[in-house]
């Protein structure tokens, strides 16, 4: 995971490397590698870029919709979280998935009905 710390980053970029970091160690656990690739504070939008062991992994759907899910509940300045397992073509695509509360694809993030499989941490 990329955890160290950049000059030039800003506090909220660390909060979600910090938060990666803190919530998802099975990641880099497993082999998995996860990094934000852009963060757009203005619109509260950030990227992140799963690799490594990620890129193929069968459970990497969930991992993604966990990180979504719990990132935007827990950084109120994230509105919205993009995500890229690296996977290119294939039954995924490029898992290029974006969702924000109220996301007419999903449903929102923010309701208690279904978020979708649960992921096994």
């Amino acid at each position: 995971m990329s955890t160290e710390s950049q000059e030039g980053s800003s506090d909220l970029e660390q909060r979600v490397v910090n938060f990666l970091r803190r919530n998802f160690p099975q990641i880099q656990m497993h082999g998995g590698s996860a990094a934000v690739q852009d963060l757009d504070e203005e619109a509260g939008e950030v990227t992140i870029m799963l690799g490594g062991a990620c890129s193929g992994c069968g459970i990497s759907p969930m991992t993604v919709q966990a990180i979504k899910s719990r990132m935007t509940k827990e950084i109120p300045e994230i509105n919205t979280v993009h995500a890229n397992t690296g996977m290119e073509g294939g039954g995924m695509g490029g898992m290029e998935e974006s969702s924000s509360p109220g996301d007419s694809r999903g449903g929102s993030l923010d309701s208690d009905d279904d978020e979708g499989p649960s992921a096994p941490f």
